[in-house]
């Protein structure tokens, strides 16, 4: 079968994503065939592209979150049939119309959740599920601060951390995504554009500091985050979105109150299916319920991932982007 698909045949810029068709295998054992109706974006695709996280070949197909429908069904696969509805937030390949993925990966969409709002949700919404809830469980009364509070998994984190009885205080760059920060349960927002963080959240708690930092950004935040910390508080490093963190000096980790810092990703929380199953089980609770809002804040058309790429590294996106194709 031919489909089209965004492919890199090179690390690189954006310049390196080409819109070209492709052929497309019939789905092997364990596997699916699937037609994509929409696609998410992700910091992690950029980290792809640019070598940051080295991709396992050459041609690559990058993306690694979409909601679609079966289209085939290979030898092997059991609970999904032709026609089901599914979504995942795992693997790799998603920038494509058509593909094969492992169905082991794949999870059933309730019907309250529709294709846009799966591909806006899985990747982050798995993430944001075992930070919460395996990295560092919340719980009433706990005091976070989350990097990019605005932005899709920002979004996400804030909304549920706030139902589970926490109180968020958020980074954002402008005033536009203060607001939809606040809106989202975060009692206190800072623009780190304007304020040193680190001083403002000091403020904020009254010295007390926070629980647990949430920086999905990285390098220049790492050090600020640090001095968020109360002493055994937790610092969970997640994403480079300023680059990586380098050079640290563990001994600092004593100086500031014996902390604790992680670095976790989604592959190892969700390394079986079952692992996949339960989270997106209780994502897909806290969807249906209300207490988490999935925001779309801009579509692009699959061929103009270039494009939704640039807008997301130069932090011009609120809330989740997706890719249509």
């Amino acid at each position: 079968m031919k489909t089209n698909a965004i492919r890199m045949h090179a690390t690189g810029g954006p310049d390196v994503l080409h819109y070209e068709s492709v052929t497309v295998a019939a789905p092997g054992e364990g596997e699916v065939l699937l037609r994509h109706h929409a696609i998410g974006l992700n910091f992690a695709d950029i980290y792809m592209r640019t070598g940051l996280y080295p991709p396992p070949s050459l041609p690559f197909i990058p993306g690694a979150e979409a909601a679609g429908e079966v289209l085939e069904v290979g030898a092997g696969v059991k609970g999904l049939a032709v026609g089901d509805r599914v979504a995942y937030g795992t693997g790799v390949g998603a920038y494509a119309q058509v593909r094969v993925a492992k169905a082991v990966n794949l999870v059933k969409l309730p019907k309250g959740i529709s294709y846009e709002t799966a591909a806006a949700m899985m990747l982050k919404g798995l993430t944001v599920h075992y930070l919460l809830r395996s990295t560092f469980r919340v719980k009433k009364g706990d005091v976070i601060l989350l990097h990019a509070a605005a932005g899709g998994l920002g979004l996400i984190l804030s909304q549920w951390a706030h139902a589970l009885g926490a109180t968020v205080i958020g980074t954002v760059s402008s005033p536009e995504k203060a607001k939809l920060a606040r809106k989202a349960g975060c009692k206190h927002v800072i623009d780190y554009t304007k304020d040193d963080f680190a001083a403002q959240v000091k403020k904020i708690t009254k010295g007390e500091l926070c629980d647990v930092v949430y920086d999905g950004v990285g390098k220049t935040t790492f050090m600020g985050s640090l001095d968020c910390l109360k002493p055994l508080g937790t610092m969970v490093s997640f994403g480079n979105a300023s680059g990586p963190v380098e050079g640290v000096n563990l001994g600092i980790l004593a100086t500031k109150g014996s902390l604790y810092v992680t670095r976790p990703t989604l592959a190892t929380y969700t390394r079986t299916a079952k692992e996949i199953q339960t989270r997106a089980k209780e994502l897909f609770k806290m969807v249906l319920s209300g207490d988490v809002a999935i925001d779309i804040g801009a579509r692009y058309p699959l061929a103009e991932a270039a494009a939704a790429q640039t807008a997301l590294a130069a932090r011009k996106t609120t809330a989740a982007t997706i890719l249509m194709p």
